[in-house]
């Protein structure tokens, strides 16, 4: 016999949600006007890198578009169909956007590179290049900001930046850090092959730096592909959290025993959790009722992502038989 409570009296990360979002449209402002010079002065100077550049821009700006449709599609109320509502779908377009990442942005910027390798472009004059990697560094800079400062506002004492996003539950924020990471880089990147192109008067630095930014975007791909994956087949909260509901439940003096803790996270704030418990057995039913409330008030105020509680107990099962 299983007890539940489902507290769905709002939708779950309703904060955590603006900020989502405030970080996707950063992200595409600064990642439209980008791609757009970037195109521009590629088709003016005939740099691979440039090219590499636009593309990796241009990818990243429809891979928000994307994100916003999966924030639109999450928020969806539970129906019967999904009795759990449709958080997940958060998780589901990221993925895509982890393959967009892959095969348009890292396969494209890979592709172009090679080509130009076979038959390199003349060298040209590289000002306009070096003007646009620097506006779009700014823009991108902008933009990686305003998704570390989400990271940051859920980070741990100690934790580093890298381990913040690695826990993070919201794809939309680190689906934006580790694009503008990739994009900080692969800026780098160009005007390093760029420069080197125009300091040994050599064409083939130029093109080389296009097929290491499609690497570095293949590797961002990877890394985005794993954490929303693991979140899409029901990744568990992490330990920390995880050791602080066993202390919680073991404090409760209406349970003689505590047995698994099963969660699940169900979307970014909504998170489902199944325990095995026992009850003292010489507890009355409405006694075991006043503990069961004890447990979802305790749990709703350290722990508000977790809006599904169900309990499951032999005792209770004896009980009701």
């Amino acid at each position: 016999m299983a007890a539940g409570n489902q507290q769905e009296d709002k939708a779950p990360g309703g904060a955590a949600k603006t900020d989502s979002k405030k970080v996707i449209y950063a992200a595409i402002g600064a990642n439209l006007g980008i791609a757009v010079a970037k195109f521009v002065v590629a088709g003016v100077t005939g740099s691979a890198a440039m090219l590499a550049e636009g593309i990796h821009s241009a990818v990243d700006t429809g891979n928000e578009l994307l994100l916003l449709v999966g924030e639109r599609m999450s928020v969806r109320p539970p129906d019967r169909r999904h009795p759990f509502g449709y958080g997940k779908s958060m998780y589901f377009w990221a993925l895509i956007v982890a393959l967009s990442v892959f095969s348009l942005g890292g396969g494209l910027s890979i592709y172009h590179g090679i080509e130009a390798l076979r038959q390199p472009p003349p060298l040209e004059d590289p000002l306009w290049n070096y003007v646009v990697l620097g506006v779009a560094a700014l823009f991108e800079g902008y933009s990686w900001n305003v998704s570390r400062l989400a990271l940051n506002a859920a980070r741990r004492p100690g934790a580093s930046l890298w381990q913040t996003m690695r826990a993070s539950k919201d794809a939309s924020v680190f689906t934006v850090f580790i694009e503008d990471s990739a994009a900080l880089l692969g800026i780098v990147v160009a005007v390093a092959g760029i420069a080197l192109g125009h300091w040994f008067d050599n064409p083939y630095f130029d093109p080389a730096a296009s097929v290491l930014i499609g690497l570095l975007l293949v590797g961002a791909a990877i890394t985005l592909a794993r954490e929303t994956g693991a979140l899409l087949v029901g990744e568990s909260v992490d330990a920390e959290q995880l050791a602080q509901l066993h202390a919680l439940f073991e404090g409760e003096p209406a349970l003689v025993e505590v047995g698994k803790l099963r969660t699940m996270q169900l979307g970014p704030g909504d998170v489902l959790l199944a325990a095995s418990v026992k009850f003292r057995s010489e507890l009355r039913m409405h006694e075991v009722e006043q503990a069961i409330a004890r447990l979802e008030n305790a749990i709703a105020a350290q722990h508000p992502d977790i809006r599904h509680l169900y309990l499951e107990s032999a005792v209770l099962r004896s009980a009701l038989r």
